[in-house]
C-alpha cells in the first residue's frame, strides 16, 4: 500500500512538463531540510517524495529532449548525480545531529545533598579585651592625649583631643585593635559604650557585654557566658542609645 502512492507520485511528475516537476522536487528538498528533527512525519514524506520523484523529473526531461539516445544518456547521468546529491544531503543532516551538543547531565540527588550551600564557614577567634582603669590623663593609639574627669567613684566623662566628649561613663576603658574603637562601660556595669572613631558614632548598649574583637569589629553577648554576636547583629536586635 505504501508503494502505490509513491508510484502514483512518480507517474504524475513524469507526465508534467519538466519545468513544473523540477520546482516541486526542489520544494521537497527544502521540506526535507526544514522538517528534519522538527516534524518527523513531514520530513520522511519529503525524503520519499525526493527519491520517487527524481525518476519522473528525469523522464519528463528526456521527453522534452526528444527521447533520443542522447536524451536517455542525459537522464541516466542526471539520475546518478541526483541520487548522489540526495545521499550527500542525508549524510550531512545526520552528521549535524550527531554533532549537536548533548544536554548537561543532571546531578544525582546524592551529589546535590553533599554539595556545599552558601559561603564557606570561617572560625571566629576573638581577641581578648585589655580593660584598664582610666587615669586622669592617658594616651590613645593616635598619639593624642585623653582626659578622664571623674565625677563620682568610678564614674565620669572622657574628653578626647578631637573634641569628642563621652558622658556618664565608667572608669574602665580600652581601645580596640588598630585604635578604631574606644570602649567603656555604662555606670553600674549595666552595659557597654562603643565609640566608632571612624564614623564618630557612639553606641550605648544596655544589657550587653563586650566579648572580644574580630579584627577591628567588636562582638558582644548578653552575659559573660553568653554566645557572642557581631555589632551589626546586636544593633539589629535592639536600638543603641
Amino acid at each position: 500500500m505504501t508503494l502505490l502512492p509513491a508510484a502514483a507520485w512518480t507517474i504524475v511528475v513524469a507526465l508534467l512538463p519538466w519545468w513544473m516537476g523540477l520546482p516541486l522536487w526542489l520544494l521537497l528538498v527544502l521540506g526535507a531540510v526544514m522538517f528534519h528533527h522538527r516534524i518527523e512525519h513531514y520530513a520522511e514524506l519529503s525524503r520519499r517524495g525526493l527519491y520517487w520523484g527524481l525518476p519522473g523529473v528525469l523522464f519528463a526531461a528526456q521527453r522534452t529532449l526528444g527521447g533520443s539516445l542522447l536524451a536517455w544518456g542525459a537522464a541516466l547521468l542526471g539520475a546518478l548525480v541526483g541520487y548522489s546529491l540526495l545521499a550527500l544531503m542525508e549524510s550531512l543532516l545526520d552528521r549535524r545531529i550527531k554533532r549537536a551538543p548533548a544536554a548537561a547531565a543532571t546531578p544525582e540527588w546524592s551529589e546535590l545533598a553533599l554539595a556545599p550551600i552558601g559561603p564557606r564557614a570561617r572560625i571566629i577567634e576573638l581577641t581578648r579585651i585589655a580593660w584598664s582603669e582610666a587615669q586622669s590623663t592617658f594616651a590613645d593609639p593616635d598619639g593624642e592625649s585623653v582626659r578622664f574627669e571623674e565625677r563620682s567613684a568610678g564614674r565620669g566623662r572622657y574628653v578626647f583631643a578631637q573634641g569628642r566628649v563621652i558622658e556618664r561613663a565608667s572608669s574602665r576603658c580600652c581601645f580596640g585593635p588598630g585604635g578604631r574603637w574606644f570602649a567603656t562601660r555604662l555606670p553600674g556595669e549595666r552595659g557597654e559604650i562603643l565609640w566608632d572613631r571612624r564614623s564618630d558614632h557612639i553606641h550605648r548598649l544596655a544589657g550587653w557585654v563586650l566579648s572580644g574583637w574580630d579584627g577591628e569589629q567588636p562582638w558582644l553577648a548578653r552575659s559573660a557566658e553568653g554566645v557572642p554576636a557581631p555589632l551589626h547583629e546586636v544593633l539589629g536586635r535592639g536600638r543603641s542609645r
